[in-house]
């Protein structure tokens, strides 16, 4: 019997293992949910009240289902502003942008994980160190820079300036860093130039690394609001956020127009991640594997 026992102890062991381990990831999988949940809560809370009337929006407790449903906001708010004109100069400063951060990070990228130079490592702190300097802190010089070259009220004095970022380097380079230099050196055994090498295998290979960027990279410029209102008077350069801003006065702001509003707006952020999750959720995981 005592053998029994014993032969049965690591049995029940290993049971009450697996038991606490499922037990964890049900834990762990009930605060994901949770979580994602109360990320989800503001934009259940937007698209509900952009059917809503006015009376409605604080109305206690809240109203998650609009009685009465008032599908006539849409309408209402797109007669407001010019959205057509908003929606063009935000796709183009959006997609200009995104097109040059990605360039020019992935050749930077490049270049400081292939390539060995004096003072790389110092280079490259010295740009990781941007990283720490809020934007305000360089607003009114960038705004002097941007004065002085003549591109207020321009498009390329909304595109230039985010046309290079730190993160996106930083970003770039960890991704490049897991791509095995041999493919490098086979490249230049068969005549290759360092151009070519870039273009037509550095950057295929770092295609996943991109796609996260470049989602990165079109949401902020999409959602900007700051920068696009220092530098435009003009209304024909007003972008989308700059849109949105016009729903609130000094006194009162339409909040279903203004919702209605927010939810087209977001529209072409959740096409954008839909069509590249894949090479985004690639992308974040490979980047952080070597340093």
């Amino acid at each position: 019997m005592r053998e029994l026992a014993l032969e049965l102890t690591p049995t029940r062991r290993s049971a009450a293992r697996v038991w606490w381990r499922r037990l964890g990831w049900a834990c762990f999988y009930a605060g994901l949910s949770l979580g994602a949940v109360v990320m989800a809560l503001p934009m259940v809370w937007m698209v509900t009240t952009s059917f809503k009337t006015e009376s409605a929006v604080f109305a206690v407790p809240i109203q998650w289902v609009p009685s009465p449903f008032r599908p006539d906001n849409y309408v209402r708010a797109w007669g407001m502003a010019n959205w057509g004109l908003y929606f063009f100069n935000s796709l183009f400063v959006a997609t200009a942008t995104t097109l040059l951060n990605v360039l020019f990070a992935s050749a930077a990228g490049f270049g400081f994980a292939k390539y060995r130079f004096p003072f790389r490592g110092a280079l490259f702190v010295l740009v990781l160190s941007t990283l720490m300097i809020p934007f305000q802190v360089i607003m009114v010089p960038l705004f002097i820079i941007t004065r002085d070259l003549g591109w207020l009220n321009t498009y390329q004095g909304l595109i230039v300036p985010g046309a290079v970022t730190a993160f996106g380097t930083f970003m770039m380079r960890q991704f490049m860093l897991t791509i095995p230099d041999e493919l490098m050196m086979a490249a230049r055994i068969d005549g290759c130039g360092e151009l070519g090498i870039f273009w037509r295998i550095m950057a295929p290979l770092a295609r996943p690394a991109a796609a996260a960027l470049a989602i990165f990279t079109f949401t902020g410029s999409w959602d900007s609001l700051l920068w696009p209102l220092i530098v435009t008077t003009k209304t024909g350069l007003r972008t989308l956020p700059l849109g949105l801003a016009l729903f609130r006065s000094e006194y009162s702001t339409n909040y279903t127009a203004m919702m209605a509003a927010s939810v087209w707006t977001t529209i072409p952020i959740v096409i954008l991640f839909v069509l590249l999750q894949r090479h985004f959720v690639q992308g974040i995981v490979i980047s952080g594997l070597k340093g």
